[in-house]
């Protein structure tokens, strides 16, 4: 077993060599075929069926528009000219009625204009010409299908990310605008943030998770173990919240990938698949930091695959040049996905993962960590110097000054998040403070009897 574990190893922190063709779950397309040869529509039929996609066929526009009615389809795959309409009015009803379908026209290479007018009307997706090669066919209407499904998933992300951020945003304003409210009415402003940003995270989370049955359930299992292994560190209560944040997210950039790329272990990809999976962390990044509440989460997703050594991606970052958060993300993650075969092509035990990440100590991963993540899994109780070793994931700046309600000036910067001694996040990191909000802030402190505790950037040092 050992010799197993060293040459998968080697797989994970040297990936090279062939990739083998993996074997592709995704469901076969559907499709609807409209031509007015009655040869060629049995054709496409029989083939399109041989390769397992559910086919209709319609010998006019008219009769494809009343199969589509019937139920959509992923392809719709129309001739030149057909009878009743020509391709281009009957790809423009198409794309005007089921716009999420992909639209593919065939016909001769001769006929320009009608395939000037298919693009401008019918929006077309590709164009085949007349006579095709079988494989060929097959080959580039499924890669335009993986194509088109990319873009839509690509897009409900945006819109996601867009209609969170808007939400956020306006939670937060309200949140600033009713400073001066009773605390009930603070707390239900909270409680309202709170739900909305959970119910972000689990829309955000659930999408990777959809695409395979074996990953269910891995980023709920890497946030749990990475929020247990920052505790273990006794970090900052809102770094245990970011590390868990970014352990339930981590994976997010991956939905752009095609089927192919998902399913092939990192250990054996080839090198333009390796140069797509390297930029996953960085799209995450991009989506989630508009959200100003996971912009910590977001930086240690997207330094997930840098190495402790340097050698990693984006920016060979070396050593605790790495935010915590990523460098227990790394350890965390990898730790499932050995036990998942996304990293090599075999399903590791526990202990077999466990072996591959001591050995990887101080090469991919963090020593502390992995010292903090062996504790974890093995239970031991917390070590008395847990609290100096976590010392060294935060570090005050020289600058920073405590102060309470009273001590606050206009202009002052907030340089952590603002809390209520109940725990409920006030005001977020880089507020400014005007003299209304401090106001406001003397108010909440005279209605309950407690003075905040408020870290501001002081004046430089000299």
């Amino acid at each position: 077993m050992e010799n197993d574990v060293s040459r998968d190893l080697t797989a994970l922190t040297d990936p090279t060599g062939p990739a083998a063709a993996p074997e592709t779950t995704a469901p076969q397309p559907s499709v609807v075929c409209v031509d007015d040869e009655p040869h060629t529509l049995s054709a496409l039929g029989r083939l399109f069926n041989a390769n397992g996609m559910n086919t209709r066929v319609a010998n006019s526009g008219a009769a494809g528009i009343a199969l589509l009615e019937e139920g959509a389809a992923d392809i719709v795959i129309s001739d030149m000219g057909t009878a009743g309409m020509n391709g281009a009015e009957f790809l423009q009803v198409v794309c005007q009625r089921w716009p999420d379908s992909v639209r593919i026209l065939i016909g001769d290479t001769a006929d320009a204009a009608t395939l000037i007018e298919a693009v401008n009307r019918g929006e077309i997706t590709r164009f085949i010409a007349k006579p095709w090669n079988d494989d060929q066919l097959i080959e580039q209407v499924l890669e335009t299908n993986d194509q088109a499904r990319q873009l839509r998933e690509r897009a409900e992300i945006a819109a996601t990310a867009h209609r969170r951020t808007e939400e956020l945003r306006a939670l937060e304003n309200s949140l600033e605008h009713n400073a001066s409210a009773t605390k009930a009415e603070l707390t239900q402003v909270n409680e309202r943030l709170k739900n909305n940003f959970v119910v972000s995270l689990k829309v955000f989370a659930s999408l990777i998770e959809s695409r395979r049955t074996q990953m269910a359930g891995h980023s709920r299992r890497v946030a749990d173990m990475a929020r247990k292994v920052a505790t273990r560190l006794e970090l900052e209560p809102v770094l245990v919240q970011e590390v868990f944040v970014a352990g339930l997210l981590h994976e997010v950039g991956k939905l752009a990938f095609s089927d192919d790329l998902l399913d092939t272990p990192v250990a054996i990809m080839k090198p333009w698949q390796l140069q797509g999976y390297r930029a996953h962390p960085a799209r995450a990044e991009q989506l989630l930091m508009p959200l100003q509440d996971l912009r910590g989460a977001a930086g240690s997703i997207g330094a997930q695959l840098e190495r402790f050594d340097g050698g990693g991606y984006p920016n060979h970052l070396r050593g605790r040049a790495i935010v915590i958060g990523a460098r227990i993300l790394a350890v965390c993650a990898d730790y499932g996905n050995l036990q998942i075969g996304t990293l090599v092509p075999r399903h590791l035990k526990p202990r077999e993962a466990q072996m591959v990440i001591e050995t990887s100590s101080g090469k991919r991963y963090d020593p502390w960590v992995i010292e903090a993540f062996l504790a974890v899994l093995n239970g031991d109780p917390p070590a008395a110097t847990a609290k100096a070793a976590a010392s060294k994931a935060f570090t005050a700046p020289p600058n920073e000054l405590v102060l309470s309600g009273n001590d606050l000036v206009e202009n002052m910067i907030l340089s952590r998040d603002l809390f209520s001694p109940s725990g409920l996040m006030m005001l977020p990191a880089g507020n400014a403070f005007s003299q209304r909000l401090i106001e406001k802030v003397l108010h909440f402190e005279k209605g309950t009897g407690v003075p905040l505790t408020i870290y501001v950037q002081g004046p430089a040092p000299t």
